[in-house]
């Protein structure tokens, strides 16, 4: 209340609704949960929000607490620093789609789907006004957890001995209902578009290579009728021929047609009249005529992610090649050209969406090229193109409304692409987001806010979050709004157009309720990291910011781990050496000193800085038995041992673009994924290391990487993670590595020349975590696939 006294407010309404207000707030803060780690299970407890007066001026890190004040902070000192058990602040706001942003455009697919949290555009000051308080921006504080999942599993008894050989299958899989099982009709994975003829229900269920119909409009969670793509609604394979699908992004109908964005395959597939039978193959395909100057430009077809259609014009996105592609009359044969292209190389990036009425034209890109508004942006046309690259007429980079700064300072804005535009039979647009927009009328220029924003991504006491994501989708049919949620995991749906900012939607499909996320069910976890002793397993998510640990080594597929930690960071590599589990990302490193199966917390957590060095953006760690490694903005620290928080680094060593890191004692190798081809992988030797040493470059004239994330030292092997060519890549002595000899073993694909992503138990779909105790190697899969295979010696 001082606030207002300094004002000398004291009308009595005002000083009222404070009150009330004040009592409101402190009977919820009063009733807030935390959740305390316990050996056995989950507990709950209430905190305060301020600390007793005797812990006002203490720290965490203080020696000889009052009890009062260890209760406050949940602390337990440690020998080389301390931890707050549930005081471990996740400041930084996730970014839904958070994958390294170079390494898209540079695997030929898109860059800068994440750069700074999805891409903040710096807007002109606002003319003068007088500064108010900004609106919540990006989800609370999070703080370290831990939960007891009491799962039973298979373990493994005898290990294999023998070694690899190429092309062999995985015989385990986590992370996922198990080899070509997709869980059932209702258990989607990642869904992308949908689309509606007022009767059925369309819905591409992307990571499960099918598209799902239901012959009538769903009410609730009820099964489709019909499965394209798979033979039955339990398999997932991909496949190439008319009958399969690999990876589909987006569908459309226009009421007697289907569409599908067949996006791995590099094709459209139309069905010319509503499928009867499950597998049903397609009648027509347009697929990619290949690249070359003398490819018909509209025959590009390469990594299609959208396809609209009202029955008289077809309209499709060419993402890996910037293009958008319009045909004026329906299609009716096979690679039928388009007869418009719109390539506009000073703007489009990897144009993902469209959106329009037949009248307008809306085109959502995730990388766009504008100067001075880099990042993602949606481009309208006011009237539909009549010819080749015509101009787009304005560019929206963000529909969110600025918080108010300062008088004369810039106002940064969070730039947006708009999944799954639709119109309405009254003209409003709607369009999911960071939030779910309704504009009633089609935008005039690109200072057009929307009249509605529904259900904040990022959430707070009184939104809802939609973890929408890459390929979401939106349909109306009889006066519902379906709307495909890509992490979400679900459909969910307004029984009407929503009118408010907190309206909640009324029911959901392929989940119980509109708040479950049933990839909870199959143990998914998104970019997995891996680290093994041979005896357990331990998995972390820079997506997910968890950390799951299995006690035991699992020998059964869809094994569910013994504990799941819900992280205070965003791991992006770990390390497990000599009985230590380090996990680090962004400015945070978190030390277990002894293997956490038993739901321990760190012992030891740096945030921000480790001596003189300034922590940024960690991307690689590695221990070995003479130094702790860390890459940090294209530099290396090396630190004596362990260090503690004042422990200064040794010497740095310049690596441009390092990530992830592994060394066996000889070699410190190094993955320098966004570094020319023949320089992506750097190896030092560890005797007589120092700031000036060179690296060793692994190359190869015979082949080359793409975008490896992940590099493995071990035993005298070398294993890397050659995520853009989807394949583990394996030599069988390091040395034959540095004489640059080709690899003995391809995991993940039969040769050197297959480079196609598929999900098959001998196929791989960008790897990128490594993990190999001599027996088993465990490979995780990045950002649009998942998966957790185990590959076994002797088989």
């Amino acid at each position: 209340m001082r606030h207002w006294n300094e004002r000398s407010i004291l009308i009595t309404g005002i000083i009222f609704l404070v009150v009330v207000i004040s009592g409101c707030v402190q009977q919820l803060l009063q009733n807030e949960k935390i959740i305390l780690p316990q050996q056995q299970g989950e507990q709950q407890g209430t905190r305060e929000k301020q600390p007793p007066l005797e812990c006002v001026d203490k720290k965490a890190t203080d020696l000889n607490l009052p009890e009062s004040c260890k209760n406050w902070f949940s602390v337990e000192r440690m020998q080389e620093g301390s931890v707050e058990r549930q005081g471990l602040h996740q400041s930084d706001a996730k970014c839904p789609d958070s994958v390294c942003d170079d390494f898209e455009m540079k695997a030929g697919i898109c860059p800068e789907d994440c750069k700074d949290v999805a891409g903040w555009q710096e807007k002109a000051p606002q003319q003068p006004r007088q500064p108010i308080a900004p609106q919540q921006q990006g989800p609370p504080e999070r703080t370290t957890s831990v939960k007891a999942l009491q799962t039973n599993y298979k373990t493994v008894t005898v290990k294999p001995s023998g070694w690899f050989t190429t092309g062999q299958d995985a015989d385990i899989m986590l992370s996922g209902a198990g080899f070509n099982d997709a869980g059932g009709p209702l258990q989607f994975n990642h869904p992308g578009g949908i689309a509606t003829d007022d009767q059925h229900l369309i819905l591409a269920d992307r990571f499960n290579n099918r598209v799902l119909i239901w012959n009538n409009l769903p009410n609730g969670n009820v099964a489709p009728d019909i499965v394209l793509g798979q033979k039955d609604f339990t398999s997932n394979n991909p496949g190439k021929s008319l009958d399969k699908l690999d990876w589909p992004v987006a569908v459309a109908t226009d009421g007697k047609r289907i569409i599908v964005a067949d996006t791995y395959n590099d094709r459209l597939l139309i069905w010319n009249s509503f499928p009867a039978n499950n597998g049903q193959p397609a009648d027509i395909e347009i697929k990619d005529a290949g690249r070359g100057q003398e490819v018909n430009p509209k025959r590009t077809m390469e990594w299609p992610w959208a396809v609209w259609t009202d029955g008289k014009k077809l309209v499709a996105t060419a993402t890996r090649s910037a293009t958008v592609l319009i045909w004026n009359s329906f299609p009716t044969k096979n690679n039928q050209p388009a007869d418009i292209s719109i390539l506009l190389p000073e703007s489009f990036g990897t144009p993902r969406t469209i959106g329009s009425n037949g009248e307008h034209l809306i085109v959502g890109d995730h990388n766009v090229k504008v100067k001075g508004k880099e990042g993602q942006g949606n481009f309208f046309w006011k009237t539909f193109p009549n010819r080749d690259n015509q101009p787009y007429d304005f560019l929206i980079s963000s529909a969110e409304e600025a918080p108010i700064q300062s008088v004369n300072q810039n106002i940064n804005r969070m730039s947006d692409i708009f999944w799954g535009p639709t119109f309405t039979s009254d003209g409003k647009l709607i369009a999911l987001g960071n939030q779910l927009y309704i504009w009633n009328y089609f935008p005039e220029n690109e200072n057009d806010m929307p009249d509605v924003s529904v259900a904040a991504f990022h959430g707070g006491l009184s939104g809802n979050k939609l973890a929408s994501g890459d390929g979401s989708g939106i349909t109306i049919a009889d006066g519902k709004l379906y709307i495909s949620l890509y992490n979400g995991n679900k459909i969910v749906a307004y029984n009407s157009i929503p009118q408010s900012a907190e309206q909640k939607p009324d029911f959901a499909v392929g989940s119980p309720d509109v708040d479950t996320n049933t990839l909870d069910s199959i143990g998914f976890i998104t970019n997995p990291i891996i680290e093994t002793d041979g005896k357990s397993l331990f998995v972390s998510s820079d997506f997910d910011g968890t950390l799951s640990v299995w006690k035991s080594l699992p020998d059964e597929n869809g094994a569910k781990p013994d504990f799941k930690y819900d992280l205070a960071m965003s791991p992006w590599d770990s390390e497990l050496f000599k009985n230590r589990l380090i996990l680090a990302g962004k400015d945070k490193v978190y030390i277990w000193n002894s293997l956490p199966l038993q739901g321990e917390l760190p012992d030891l957590i740096f945030e921000g800085s480790i001596g003189s060095v300034t922590l940024k953006e960690i991307k690689g760690v590695a221990v070995d038995e003479k130094y702790f490694y860390l890459a940090d903005t294209n530099k290396i620290q090396v630190w004596n041992g362990i260090p503690n928080k004042n422990s200064n680094p040794l010497f740095s060593i310049d690596a441009l673009g390092a990530t992830r890191l592994s060394s066996d004692g000889r070699y410190l190798v190094v993955a320098a994924t966004e570094a020319p081809s023949q320089e992506m992988i750097k190896m030092y030797k560890i005797e007589g290391l120092s700031s000036g040493s060179k690296p060793i470059l692994i190359q190869n004239k015979k082949f080359w990487f793409n975008l490896p994330q992940a590099v493995l030292a071990s035993a005298g092997h070398l294993f890397i993670a050659d995520t853009g060519f989807h394949r583990v890549l394996v030599w069988n002595s390091l040395d034959e590595a540095v004489a640059g000899k080709n690899p003995d073993i391809v995991l993940g694909e039969e040769n050197l020349e297959d480079v196609i992503p598929e999900i098959g138990r001998d196929k791989l779909f960008w790897p990128a975590g490594l993990a190999f105790d001599g027996s088993y190697l465990w490979v995780g899969e990045f950002k649009f696939s998942g998966r957790i295979l185990r590959f076994s010696v002797g088989t």
